[in-house]
């Protein structure tokens, strides 16, 4: 297992993929801030909801996630990551601990930024941003866990759904449209157990019109769902013939 985790981090250097969705990221949190920033006119800055923009870069963790096993099928060398382990629930464990890692690496670099940023948008209204504040940290963390989150279900939902355009574009759809569709179906009560609910629940953030889970049951829902789609990427994958 230890070698084919050292193999996954050798990939990454041989890919620009992540650290384009890396970049990305980075430059969705300096707009979110500093566009709700300048949206607040001479208003307060709130600085819970200007680091809440974290959480907005999941989807960034999920299409890394998903680029992990979808692109190896695109680019036909998964074919041979598996002659060479035949064992495939390794191969995707292996996925799953790297890209799960790199995806909280790259929440924890972009809350930095937000912090800073959010830090620089309130000195310049006169204001300091309280870094011992309980309720700024419960947000930076929550929002982490988010991306980290959505970076595990990311790589199983690429080994179930094994086209990468499909996969990307069912992803992004879900994040975008479908969860919200959904939610108006089934109604706010149940709505509040979906990923992207769970998600928003972890930054311990109130959404007007919105019914959430507290943040540790949001955090607990998001692990569910990453094990139970872990377990079935795991079975699809064993069953499937990529000659």
């Amino acid at each position: 297992m230890r070698t084919l985790i050292r193999t996954e981090v050798l990939k990454l250097r041989t890919v620009r993929w992540p650290w384009v969705l890396f970049m990305a990221q980075i430059g969705l949190v300096i707009l979110g801030v500093s566009g709700y920033a300048i949206a607040r006119g001479d208003q307060p800055i709130d600085a819970q909801v200007a680091l809440g923009h974290v959480g907005l870069t999941s989807l960034f963790a999920l299409v890394l996630g998903l680029m992990a096993v979808a692109a190896e099928f695109r680019d036909h060398t998964i074919t041979d990551t598996f002659l060479v382990t035949p064992r495939r629930e390794r191969v995707i464990g292996a996925k799953l601990v790297v890209y799960t890692l790199l995806g909280l690496a790259f929440a924890i670099v972009t809350a930095a930024v937000a912090l800073a940023v959010t830090a620089a948008w309130l000195s310049a209204r006169g204001a300091s941003l309280d870094m011992g504040s309980a309720a700024v940290w419960n947000t930076i963390v929550g929002a982490v866990l988010w991306d980290t989150g959505f970076a595990a279900i990311g790589v199983s939902v690429g080994a179930l759904v094994p086209n990468l355009t499909l996969a990307i574009v069912a992803g992004l759809s879900w994040i975008a449209l479908v969860e919200g569709l959904v939610a108006q179906v089934i109604g706010s009560g149940l709505a509040r157990w979906l990923p992207m609910a769970a998600g928003q629940a972890l930054e311990g953030l109130s959404i007007p019109g919105r019914e959430l889970l507290s943040p540790w049951a949001g955090g607990l829902v998001l692990a569910a769902y990453a094990v139970v789609l872990g377990a079935l990427a795991t079975v699809a994958t064993l069953r499937r013939d990529v000659t």
